[in-house]
């Protein structure tokens, strides 16, 4: 019997092939792996949280950099403002004191010393009377019972300087009266202050940040620093704060009116900071601000309050005339007036990007009804925790606060504007 020659099997070579390939694609896609991680996660040592004590080891020009988030494109759906039927933002302050004020400043128990002109010797009260009013409508009045319906299970918290916490301190004294004692607390705590009502499982709070973004300033008390630092690409230290509240209002303006910041980005491990102008820095802490909204608010009601404005100048209201706004008792009647510390630069970049979160935000503009109230600040009636020379008081002027707004006054106003959206 014929015998076939055995066939040779190829196993062994296709194993071997096959095994090849599953080797070079293990190596291959481990190499793409670490090729990602090293360029997309966060360093392996978290940077140092900013505070009182952080310094910048050296400090370059500013290199030009941005923060590394996702772009976001403009919205189309319209920035959130008021309807078109009616300007609420443009009119006149009217004398009306058979509505205002709207409380009184004594029977307020969470009145701010820096804002009690009255109870620190303000005797013209003039300034407690005024009502704004629209030019072509008017504005709801004022509810406290329907303003508590609308806060029902919601927090809402006011995020930003010491301007924000007047709104915030006004905002309580507005709505405190109606809840009985057992039912309302007061927590104040490091950064996060919040006024509770029991009966409406609401609250009203208040978060500082001045910068918005992290900085060495962002202890409520300790904050004055000869160098302000921050990092322009970091937000979680508020931002883990404000995420779960329903409505929010936030600000920033005056603290970036008072020179050079320094960056220092969380990928710094050497301690450079870049300085760079107010406007600038201001601008980044927006953008990272506003890309935070962008990627994270679906929910939430969203206000951004604009600049509220001072009056150190009299003679850009009273041309040819020294001094400020001491002893000022009427508001500016002239409705073109414009202070000359509202920047237009400043109002420009904010407008451009909270256009381009379209309806995810909504705009306060508080701005120009402000400026006409140089009659409104507390000037030299307030508390003020340095203690004062024979000099400096011997010129009111000297130590006038015409930044913050007495309480009832102004802030009350921004509040019945805030209802308004609401």
């Amino acid at each position: 019997m014929q015998k076939w020659p055995k066939k040779r099997t190829q196993y062994p070579i296709i194993a071997l092939v096959f095994f090849v390939f599953i080797v070079f694609s293990i190596l291959y896609n481990e190499s793409n792996i670490q090729e990602i991680h090293s360029k997309h996660t966060l360093p392996r040592t978290p940077p140092v949280p900013l505070d009182k004590s952080s310094a910048c080891q050296s400090t370059v020009k500013y290199s030009g950099k941005r923060a590394e988030w996702d772009s976001f494109k403009p919205k189309t759906d319209g920035r959130g403002e008021m309807p078109e039927s009616c300007d609420y933002f443009s009119g006149e302050w009217v004398f009306d004191n058979s509505s205002y004020p709207l409380y009184k400043d004594s029977d307020c128990p969470y009145m701010s010393d820096q804002l009690a002109c009255h109870k620190h010797g303000r005797q013209d009260l003039d300034y407690q009377y005024w009502r704004w009013q629209p030019h072509h409508c008017n504005l709801k009045r004022w509810n406290v019972t329907e303003m508590w319906e609308k806060l029902r299970g919601k927090r809402l918290m006011f995020v930003g300087d010491s301007l924000n916490r007047g709104q915030w301190i006004s905002m309580v004294c507005l709505l405190q009266s109606v809840i009985p004692a057992e039912k309302k607390f007061m927590t104040p705590q490091a950064h996060l202050s919040i006024f509770r009502a029991e009966e409406y499982n609401a609250s009203i709070e208040f978060l500082w940040a001045p910068l918005l973004v992290e900085s060495n300033s962002d202890d409520p008390v300790d904050h004055r620093l000869p160098e302000r630092i921050l990092r322009p690409d970091s937000l979680l230290r508020h931002s883990s704060e404000w995420m779960h509240a329903d409505i929010l209002v936030f600000n920033s303006y005056l603290w970036w009116r008072q020179g050079p910041v320094k960056l220092l980005w969380s990928s710094e491990e050497n301690g450079v900071c870049e300085e760079i102008d107010g406007f600038g820095g201001m601008e980044l802490a927006m953008e990272a601000w506003a890309k935070w909204v962008d990627s994270n608010v679906d929910r939430a009601k969203v206000f951004f309050v604009t600049m509220s404005p001072t009056h150190f100048t009299k003679q850009e209201w009273e041309p040819g005339s020294e001094g400020n706004c001491y002893d000022e008792k009427l508001p500016i009647k002239n409705g073109t007036y414009w202070g000359i510390d509202s920047d237009f630069p400043t109002m420009q970049m904010v407008e451009r990007i909270l256009t381009k979160l379209g309806s995810k935000v909504n705009v306060l503009n508080i701005t120009q009804l402000s400026e006409y109230r140089k009659d409104g600040h507390p000037s030299i009636y307030r508390k003020f925790w340095e203690t004062l020379t024979p000099e400096k008081l011997a010129d009111p002027a000297s130590y006038s606060d015409c930044i913050h707004w007495c309480l009832p006054g102004v802030p009350d106003v921004w509040n019945e504007l805030l209802f308004q959206f609401l």
